[in-house]
């Protein structure tokens, strides 16, 4: 019986995320009741923190209980490396992208699109459009695909500036020298 109220409660929460955040928070907390290490609802939870009240430490200590319990599990990697990207834990974010990658099941396409993020905030551009490039091969769909070239072109833009700022500062030591 226990089990069943747990899923009546997970399915309320799967249903009014993220439409109703009231509801699936309400419904969240009653599943844990039943069931405080399950896998699903910490990561359900996890994404209410991180998304959409922006708790990035609640939200990593949801998804670091839900590994715990459900390393297999790969909807996880994709939202707990996003969470920690956005919270600028990047050498955690790197260590926990390389040991997705290897797992079975997971979305590559939006493993590599999160390294060439966590790149991109870095300021390593080369290796963000390199990564960027893995997330397309590995794109299902075609929207995916396109907003990955998106983000390619994105990142062009801010190389060739950097590049340019680069010239420019070697030009202005260049004149200095001579003076």
């Amino acid at each position: 019986m226990e089990r069943t109220n747990f899923n009546v409660y997970l399915f309320k929460a799967l249903d009014a995320y993220p439409y109703d955040l009231e509801e699936a928070i309400e419904a969240l907390n009653y599943a844990l009741s039943y069931d405080a290490k399950n896998v699903q609802a910490l990561y359900l939870m996890g994404k209410i923190y991180a998304e959409q009240l922006g708790e990035y430490e609640t939200a990593k200590s949801c998804f670091s209980e839900a590994l715990v319990g459900g390393m297999d599990w790969p909807k996880i990697y994709p939202a707990y490396i996003r969470t920690l990207v956005l919270n600028e834990d990047y050498k955690e974010a790197q260590r926990l992208l390389v040991f997705a990658l290897d797992r079975k099941g997971t979305d590559k396409g939006a493993l590599y699109f999160y390294q060439g993020l966590l790149n991109e905030v870095q300021g390593k551009f080369k290796e963000a459009i390199n990564a960027y490039e893995q997330a397309k091969r590995h794109g299902l769909n075609n929207e995916f695909i396109r907003r990955i070239e998106e983000e390619i072109n994105r990142v062009k833009k801010k190389l060739s500036k950097k590049k340019s700022k680069n010239k420019k500062k070697r030009k202005e030591e260049k004149s200095k020298s001579r003076s």
